[in-house]
């Protein structure tokens, strides 16, 4: 009759939430109430934000130590019905084991020549350098996508201006990029090993990207309208230029042709004559 399979997630080092499954032999109108203590604290705390979902019990309470520290002393936890034939479950546990980031927040996208700046928010409830971030990117094909692991990152004369942009966040850079290609990142946190014994990620953080994908449709076109575009422009140019030439450099008469027509009108002079 006692809960089953007890499983708890501190999350962000704000509160913790847990879930079980009720006993086997359990009734099904039994109505768990989950307890916690650890060393310091006076009395042992219900939680009362308790909830049920396809079978699975579960309840999230405010949970945080006096100091941020190290080493943290051992979470009780008991789980019982008033009925006494329900049996109580208790369980000790770590909460360094337990701890699980938020998703990083604020991821921002910047370029600058041929490098990617990626930035992201830093968590404020963990103590300074403990936590590390994966970043993950692809360009194009999800199937070659690459990982990157940010711990620290120093600052260069360089970097100044992205300071100025990343101020109070967490960064890293992405050099050698393709400029005609879109690129795609998201990023997640997970505790140092030298603060806490959790193995948990958080979340994935919303993708974003950044730059435009030119597929193999715009190239074909491309590779045929600007011939096109060169010879309608070259022939528009010539039939420009021979008009040009001609209301600036006018053909000269032929004087063979001048000295032709003067004879003829002579000619035809001399017959008007004659008949007259």
């Amino acid at each position: 009759t006692a809960a089953v399979d007890l499983s708890c997630i501190w999350h962000n080092l704000e509160y913790m939430a847990c879930t079980w499954r009720p006993g086997e032999k359990a009734s099904s109108d039994t109505n768990y109430t989950l307890f916690y203590w650890f060393n310091g604290l006076k009395n042992h705390k219900k939680c009362n934000n308790s909830s049920m979902h396809q079978g699975v019990f579960g309840c999230a309470f405010n949970f945080s130590f006096p100091e941020v520290t190290s080493t943290y002393p051992a979470i009780r936890i008991l789980i019982k019905d008033d009925s006494e034939e329900i049996r109580p479950l208790c369980a000790s546990k770590n909460p360094t084991t337990l701890v699980k980031p938020a998703t990083p927040r604020q991821v921002t996208l910047s370029k600058s020549n041929d490098e990617i700046h990626v930035g992201w928010s830093e968590s404020d409830t963990f103590p300074e350098n403990c936590l590390f971030y994966e970043v993950v990117y692809h360009n194009g094909d999800k199937d070659t996508a690459q990982k990157i692991k940010v711990f620290f990152h120093y600052l260069q004369l360089t970097d100044f201006f992205f300071l100025f942009i990343f101020h109070n966040f967490n960064y890293t850079s992405i050099p050698s990029i393709d400029p005609n290609s879109k690129y795609v990142f998201k990023v997640r946190a997970k505790p140092k090993p030298e603060c806490y014994s959790s193995k948990l990620y958080s979340d994935w953080s919303e993708e974003k990207s950044i730059g435009e994908k030119m597929d193999s449709t715009f190239y074909f076109v491309l590779i045929i309208t600007i011939p096109l575009i060169v010879a309608i422009s070259t022939i528009i140019l010539l039939v420009y230029l021979k008009r040009l030439k001609i209301l600036i450099l006018p053909p000269v008469p032929d004087p063979r042709e001048i000295v032709k027509r003067m004879f003829g009108e002579q000619n035809e002079d001399s017959q008007v004559c004659k008949k007259l």
